[in-house]
């Protein structure tokens, strides 16, 4: 663990967060600064400082975090109508901490393009 990682402070319990799920290895909380009405991220508590870094021994970590997304849509409401998914890569992609995470999106239509 990166002693400056945001995420694996909020994970390890040194930082506050509003969370709503937790496991052996993943985290959901509440994004700081929501836009949707429904933003949730989902952290893996491996560090991996982006989609860049996952190898093969991640993709069962990576299909558990596209189902416990789709097991926090249905637990906020969001399932039925619809929701995002978002994995923001490098710089240049939006992603602002090198601690892959997926953003969970839901409660208002979304548009087309992002971005």
């Amino acid at each position: 663990m990166p002693p400056a990682c945001l995420f694996c402070r909020i994970i390890s319990g040194e930082l506050p967060s509003a969370q709503v799920y937790a496991d052996e290895s993943i985290v959901a909380i509440r994004d700081i600064s929501p836009q949707a009405p429904t933003h949730l991220l989902l952290i893996p508590r491996k560090h991996i400082p982006s989609v860049n870094e996952v190898g093969p021994a991640d993709k069962d970590l990576i299909g558990k975090m596209c189902a416990v997304a789709a097991k926090m849509a249905m637990r906020h409401g969001v399932a039925e109508d619809g929701y995002r998914l978002v994995v923001n890569v490098g710089r240049n992609g939006g992603q602002t901490v090198e601690h892959l995470h997926i953003h969970m999106l839901g409660g208002r239509p979304m548009a087309w393009p992002p971005g």
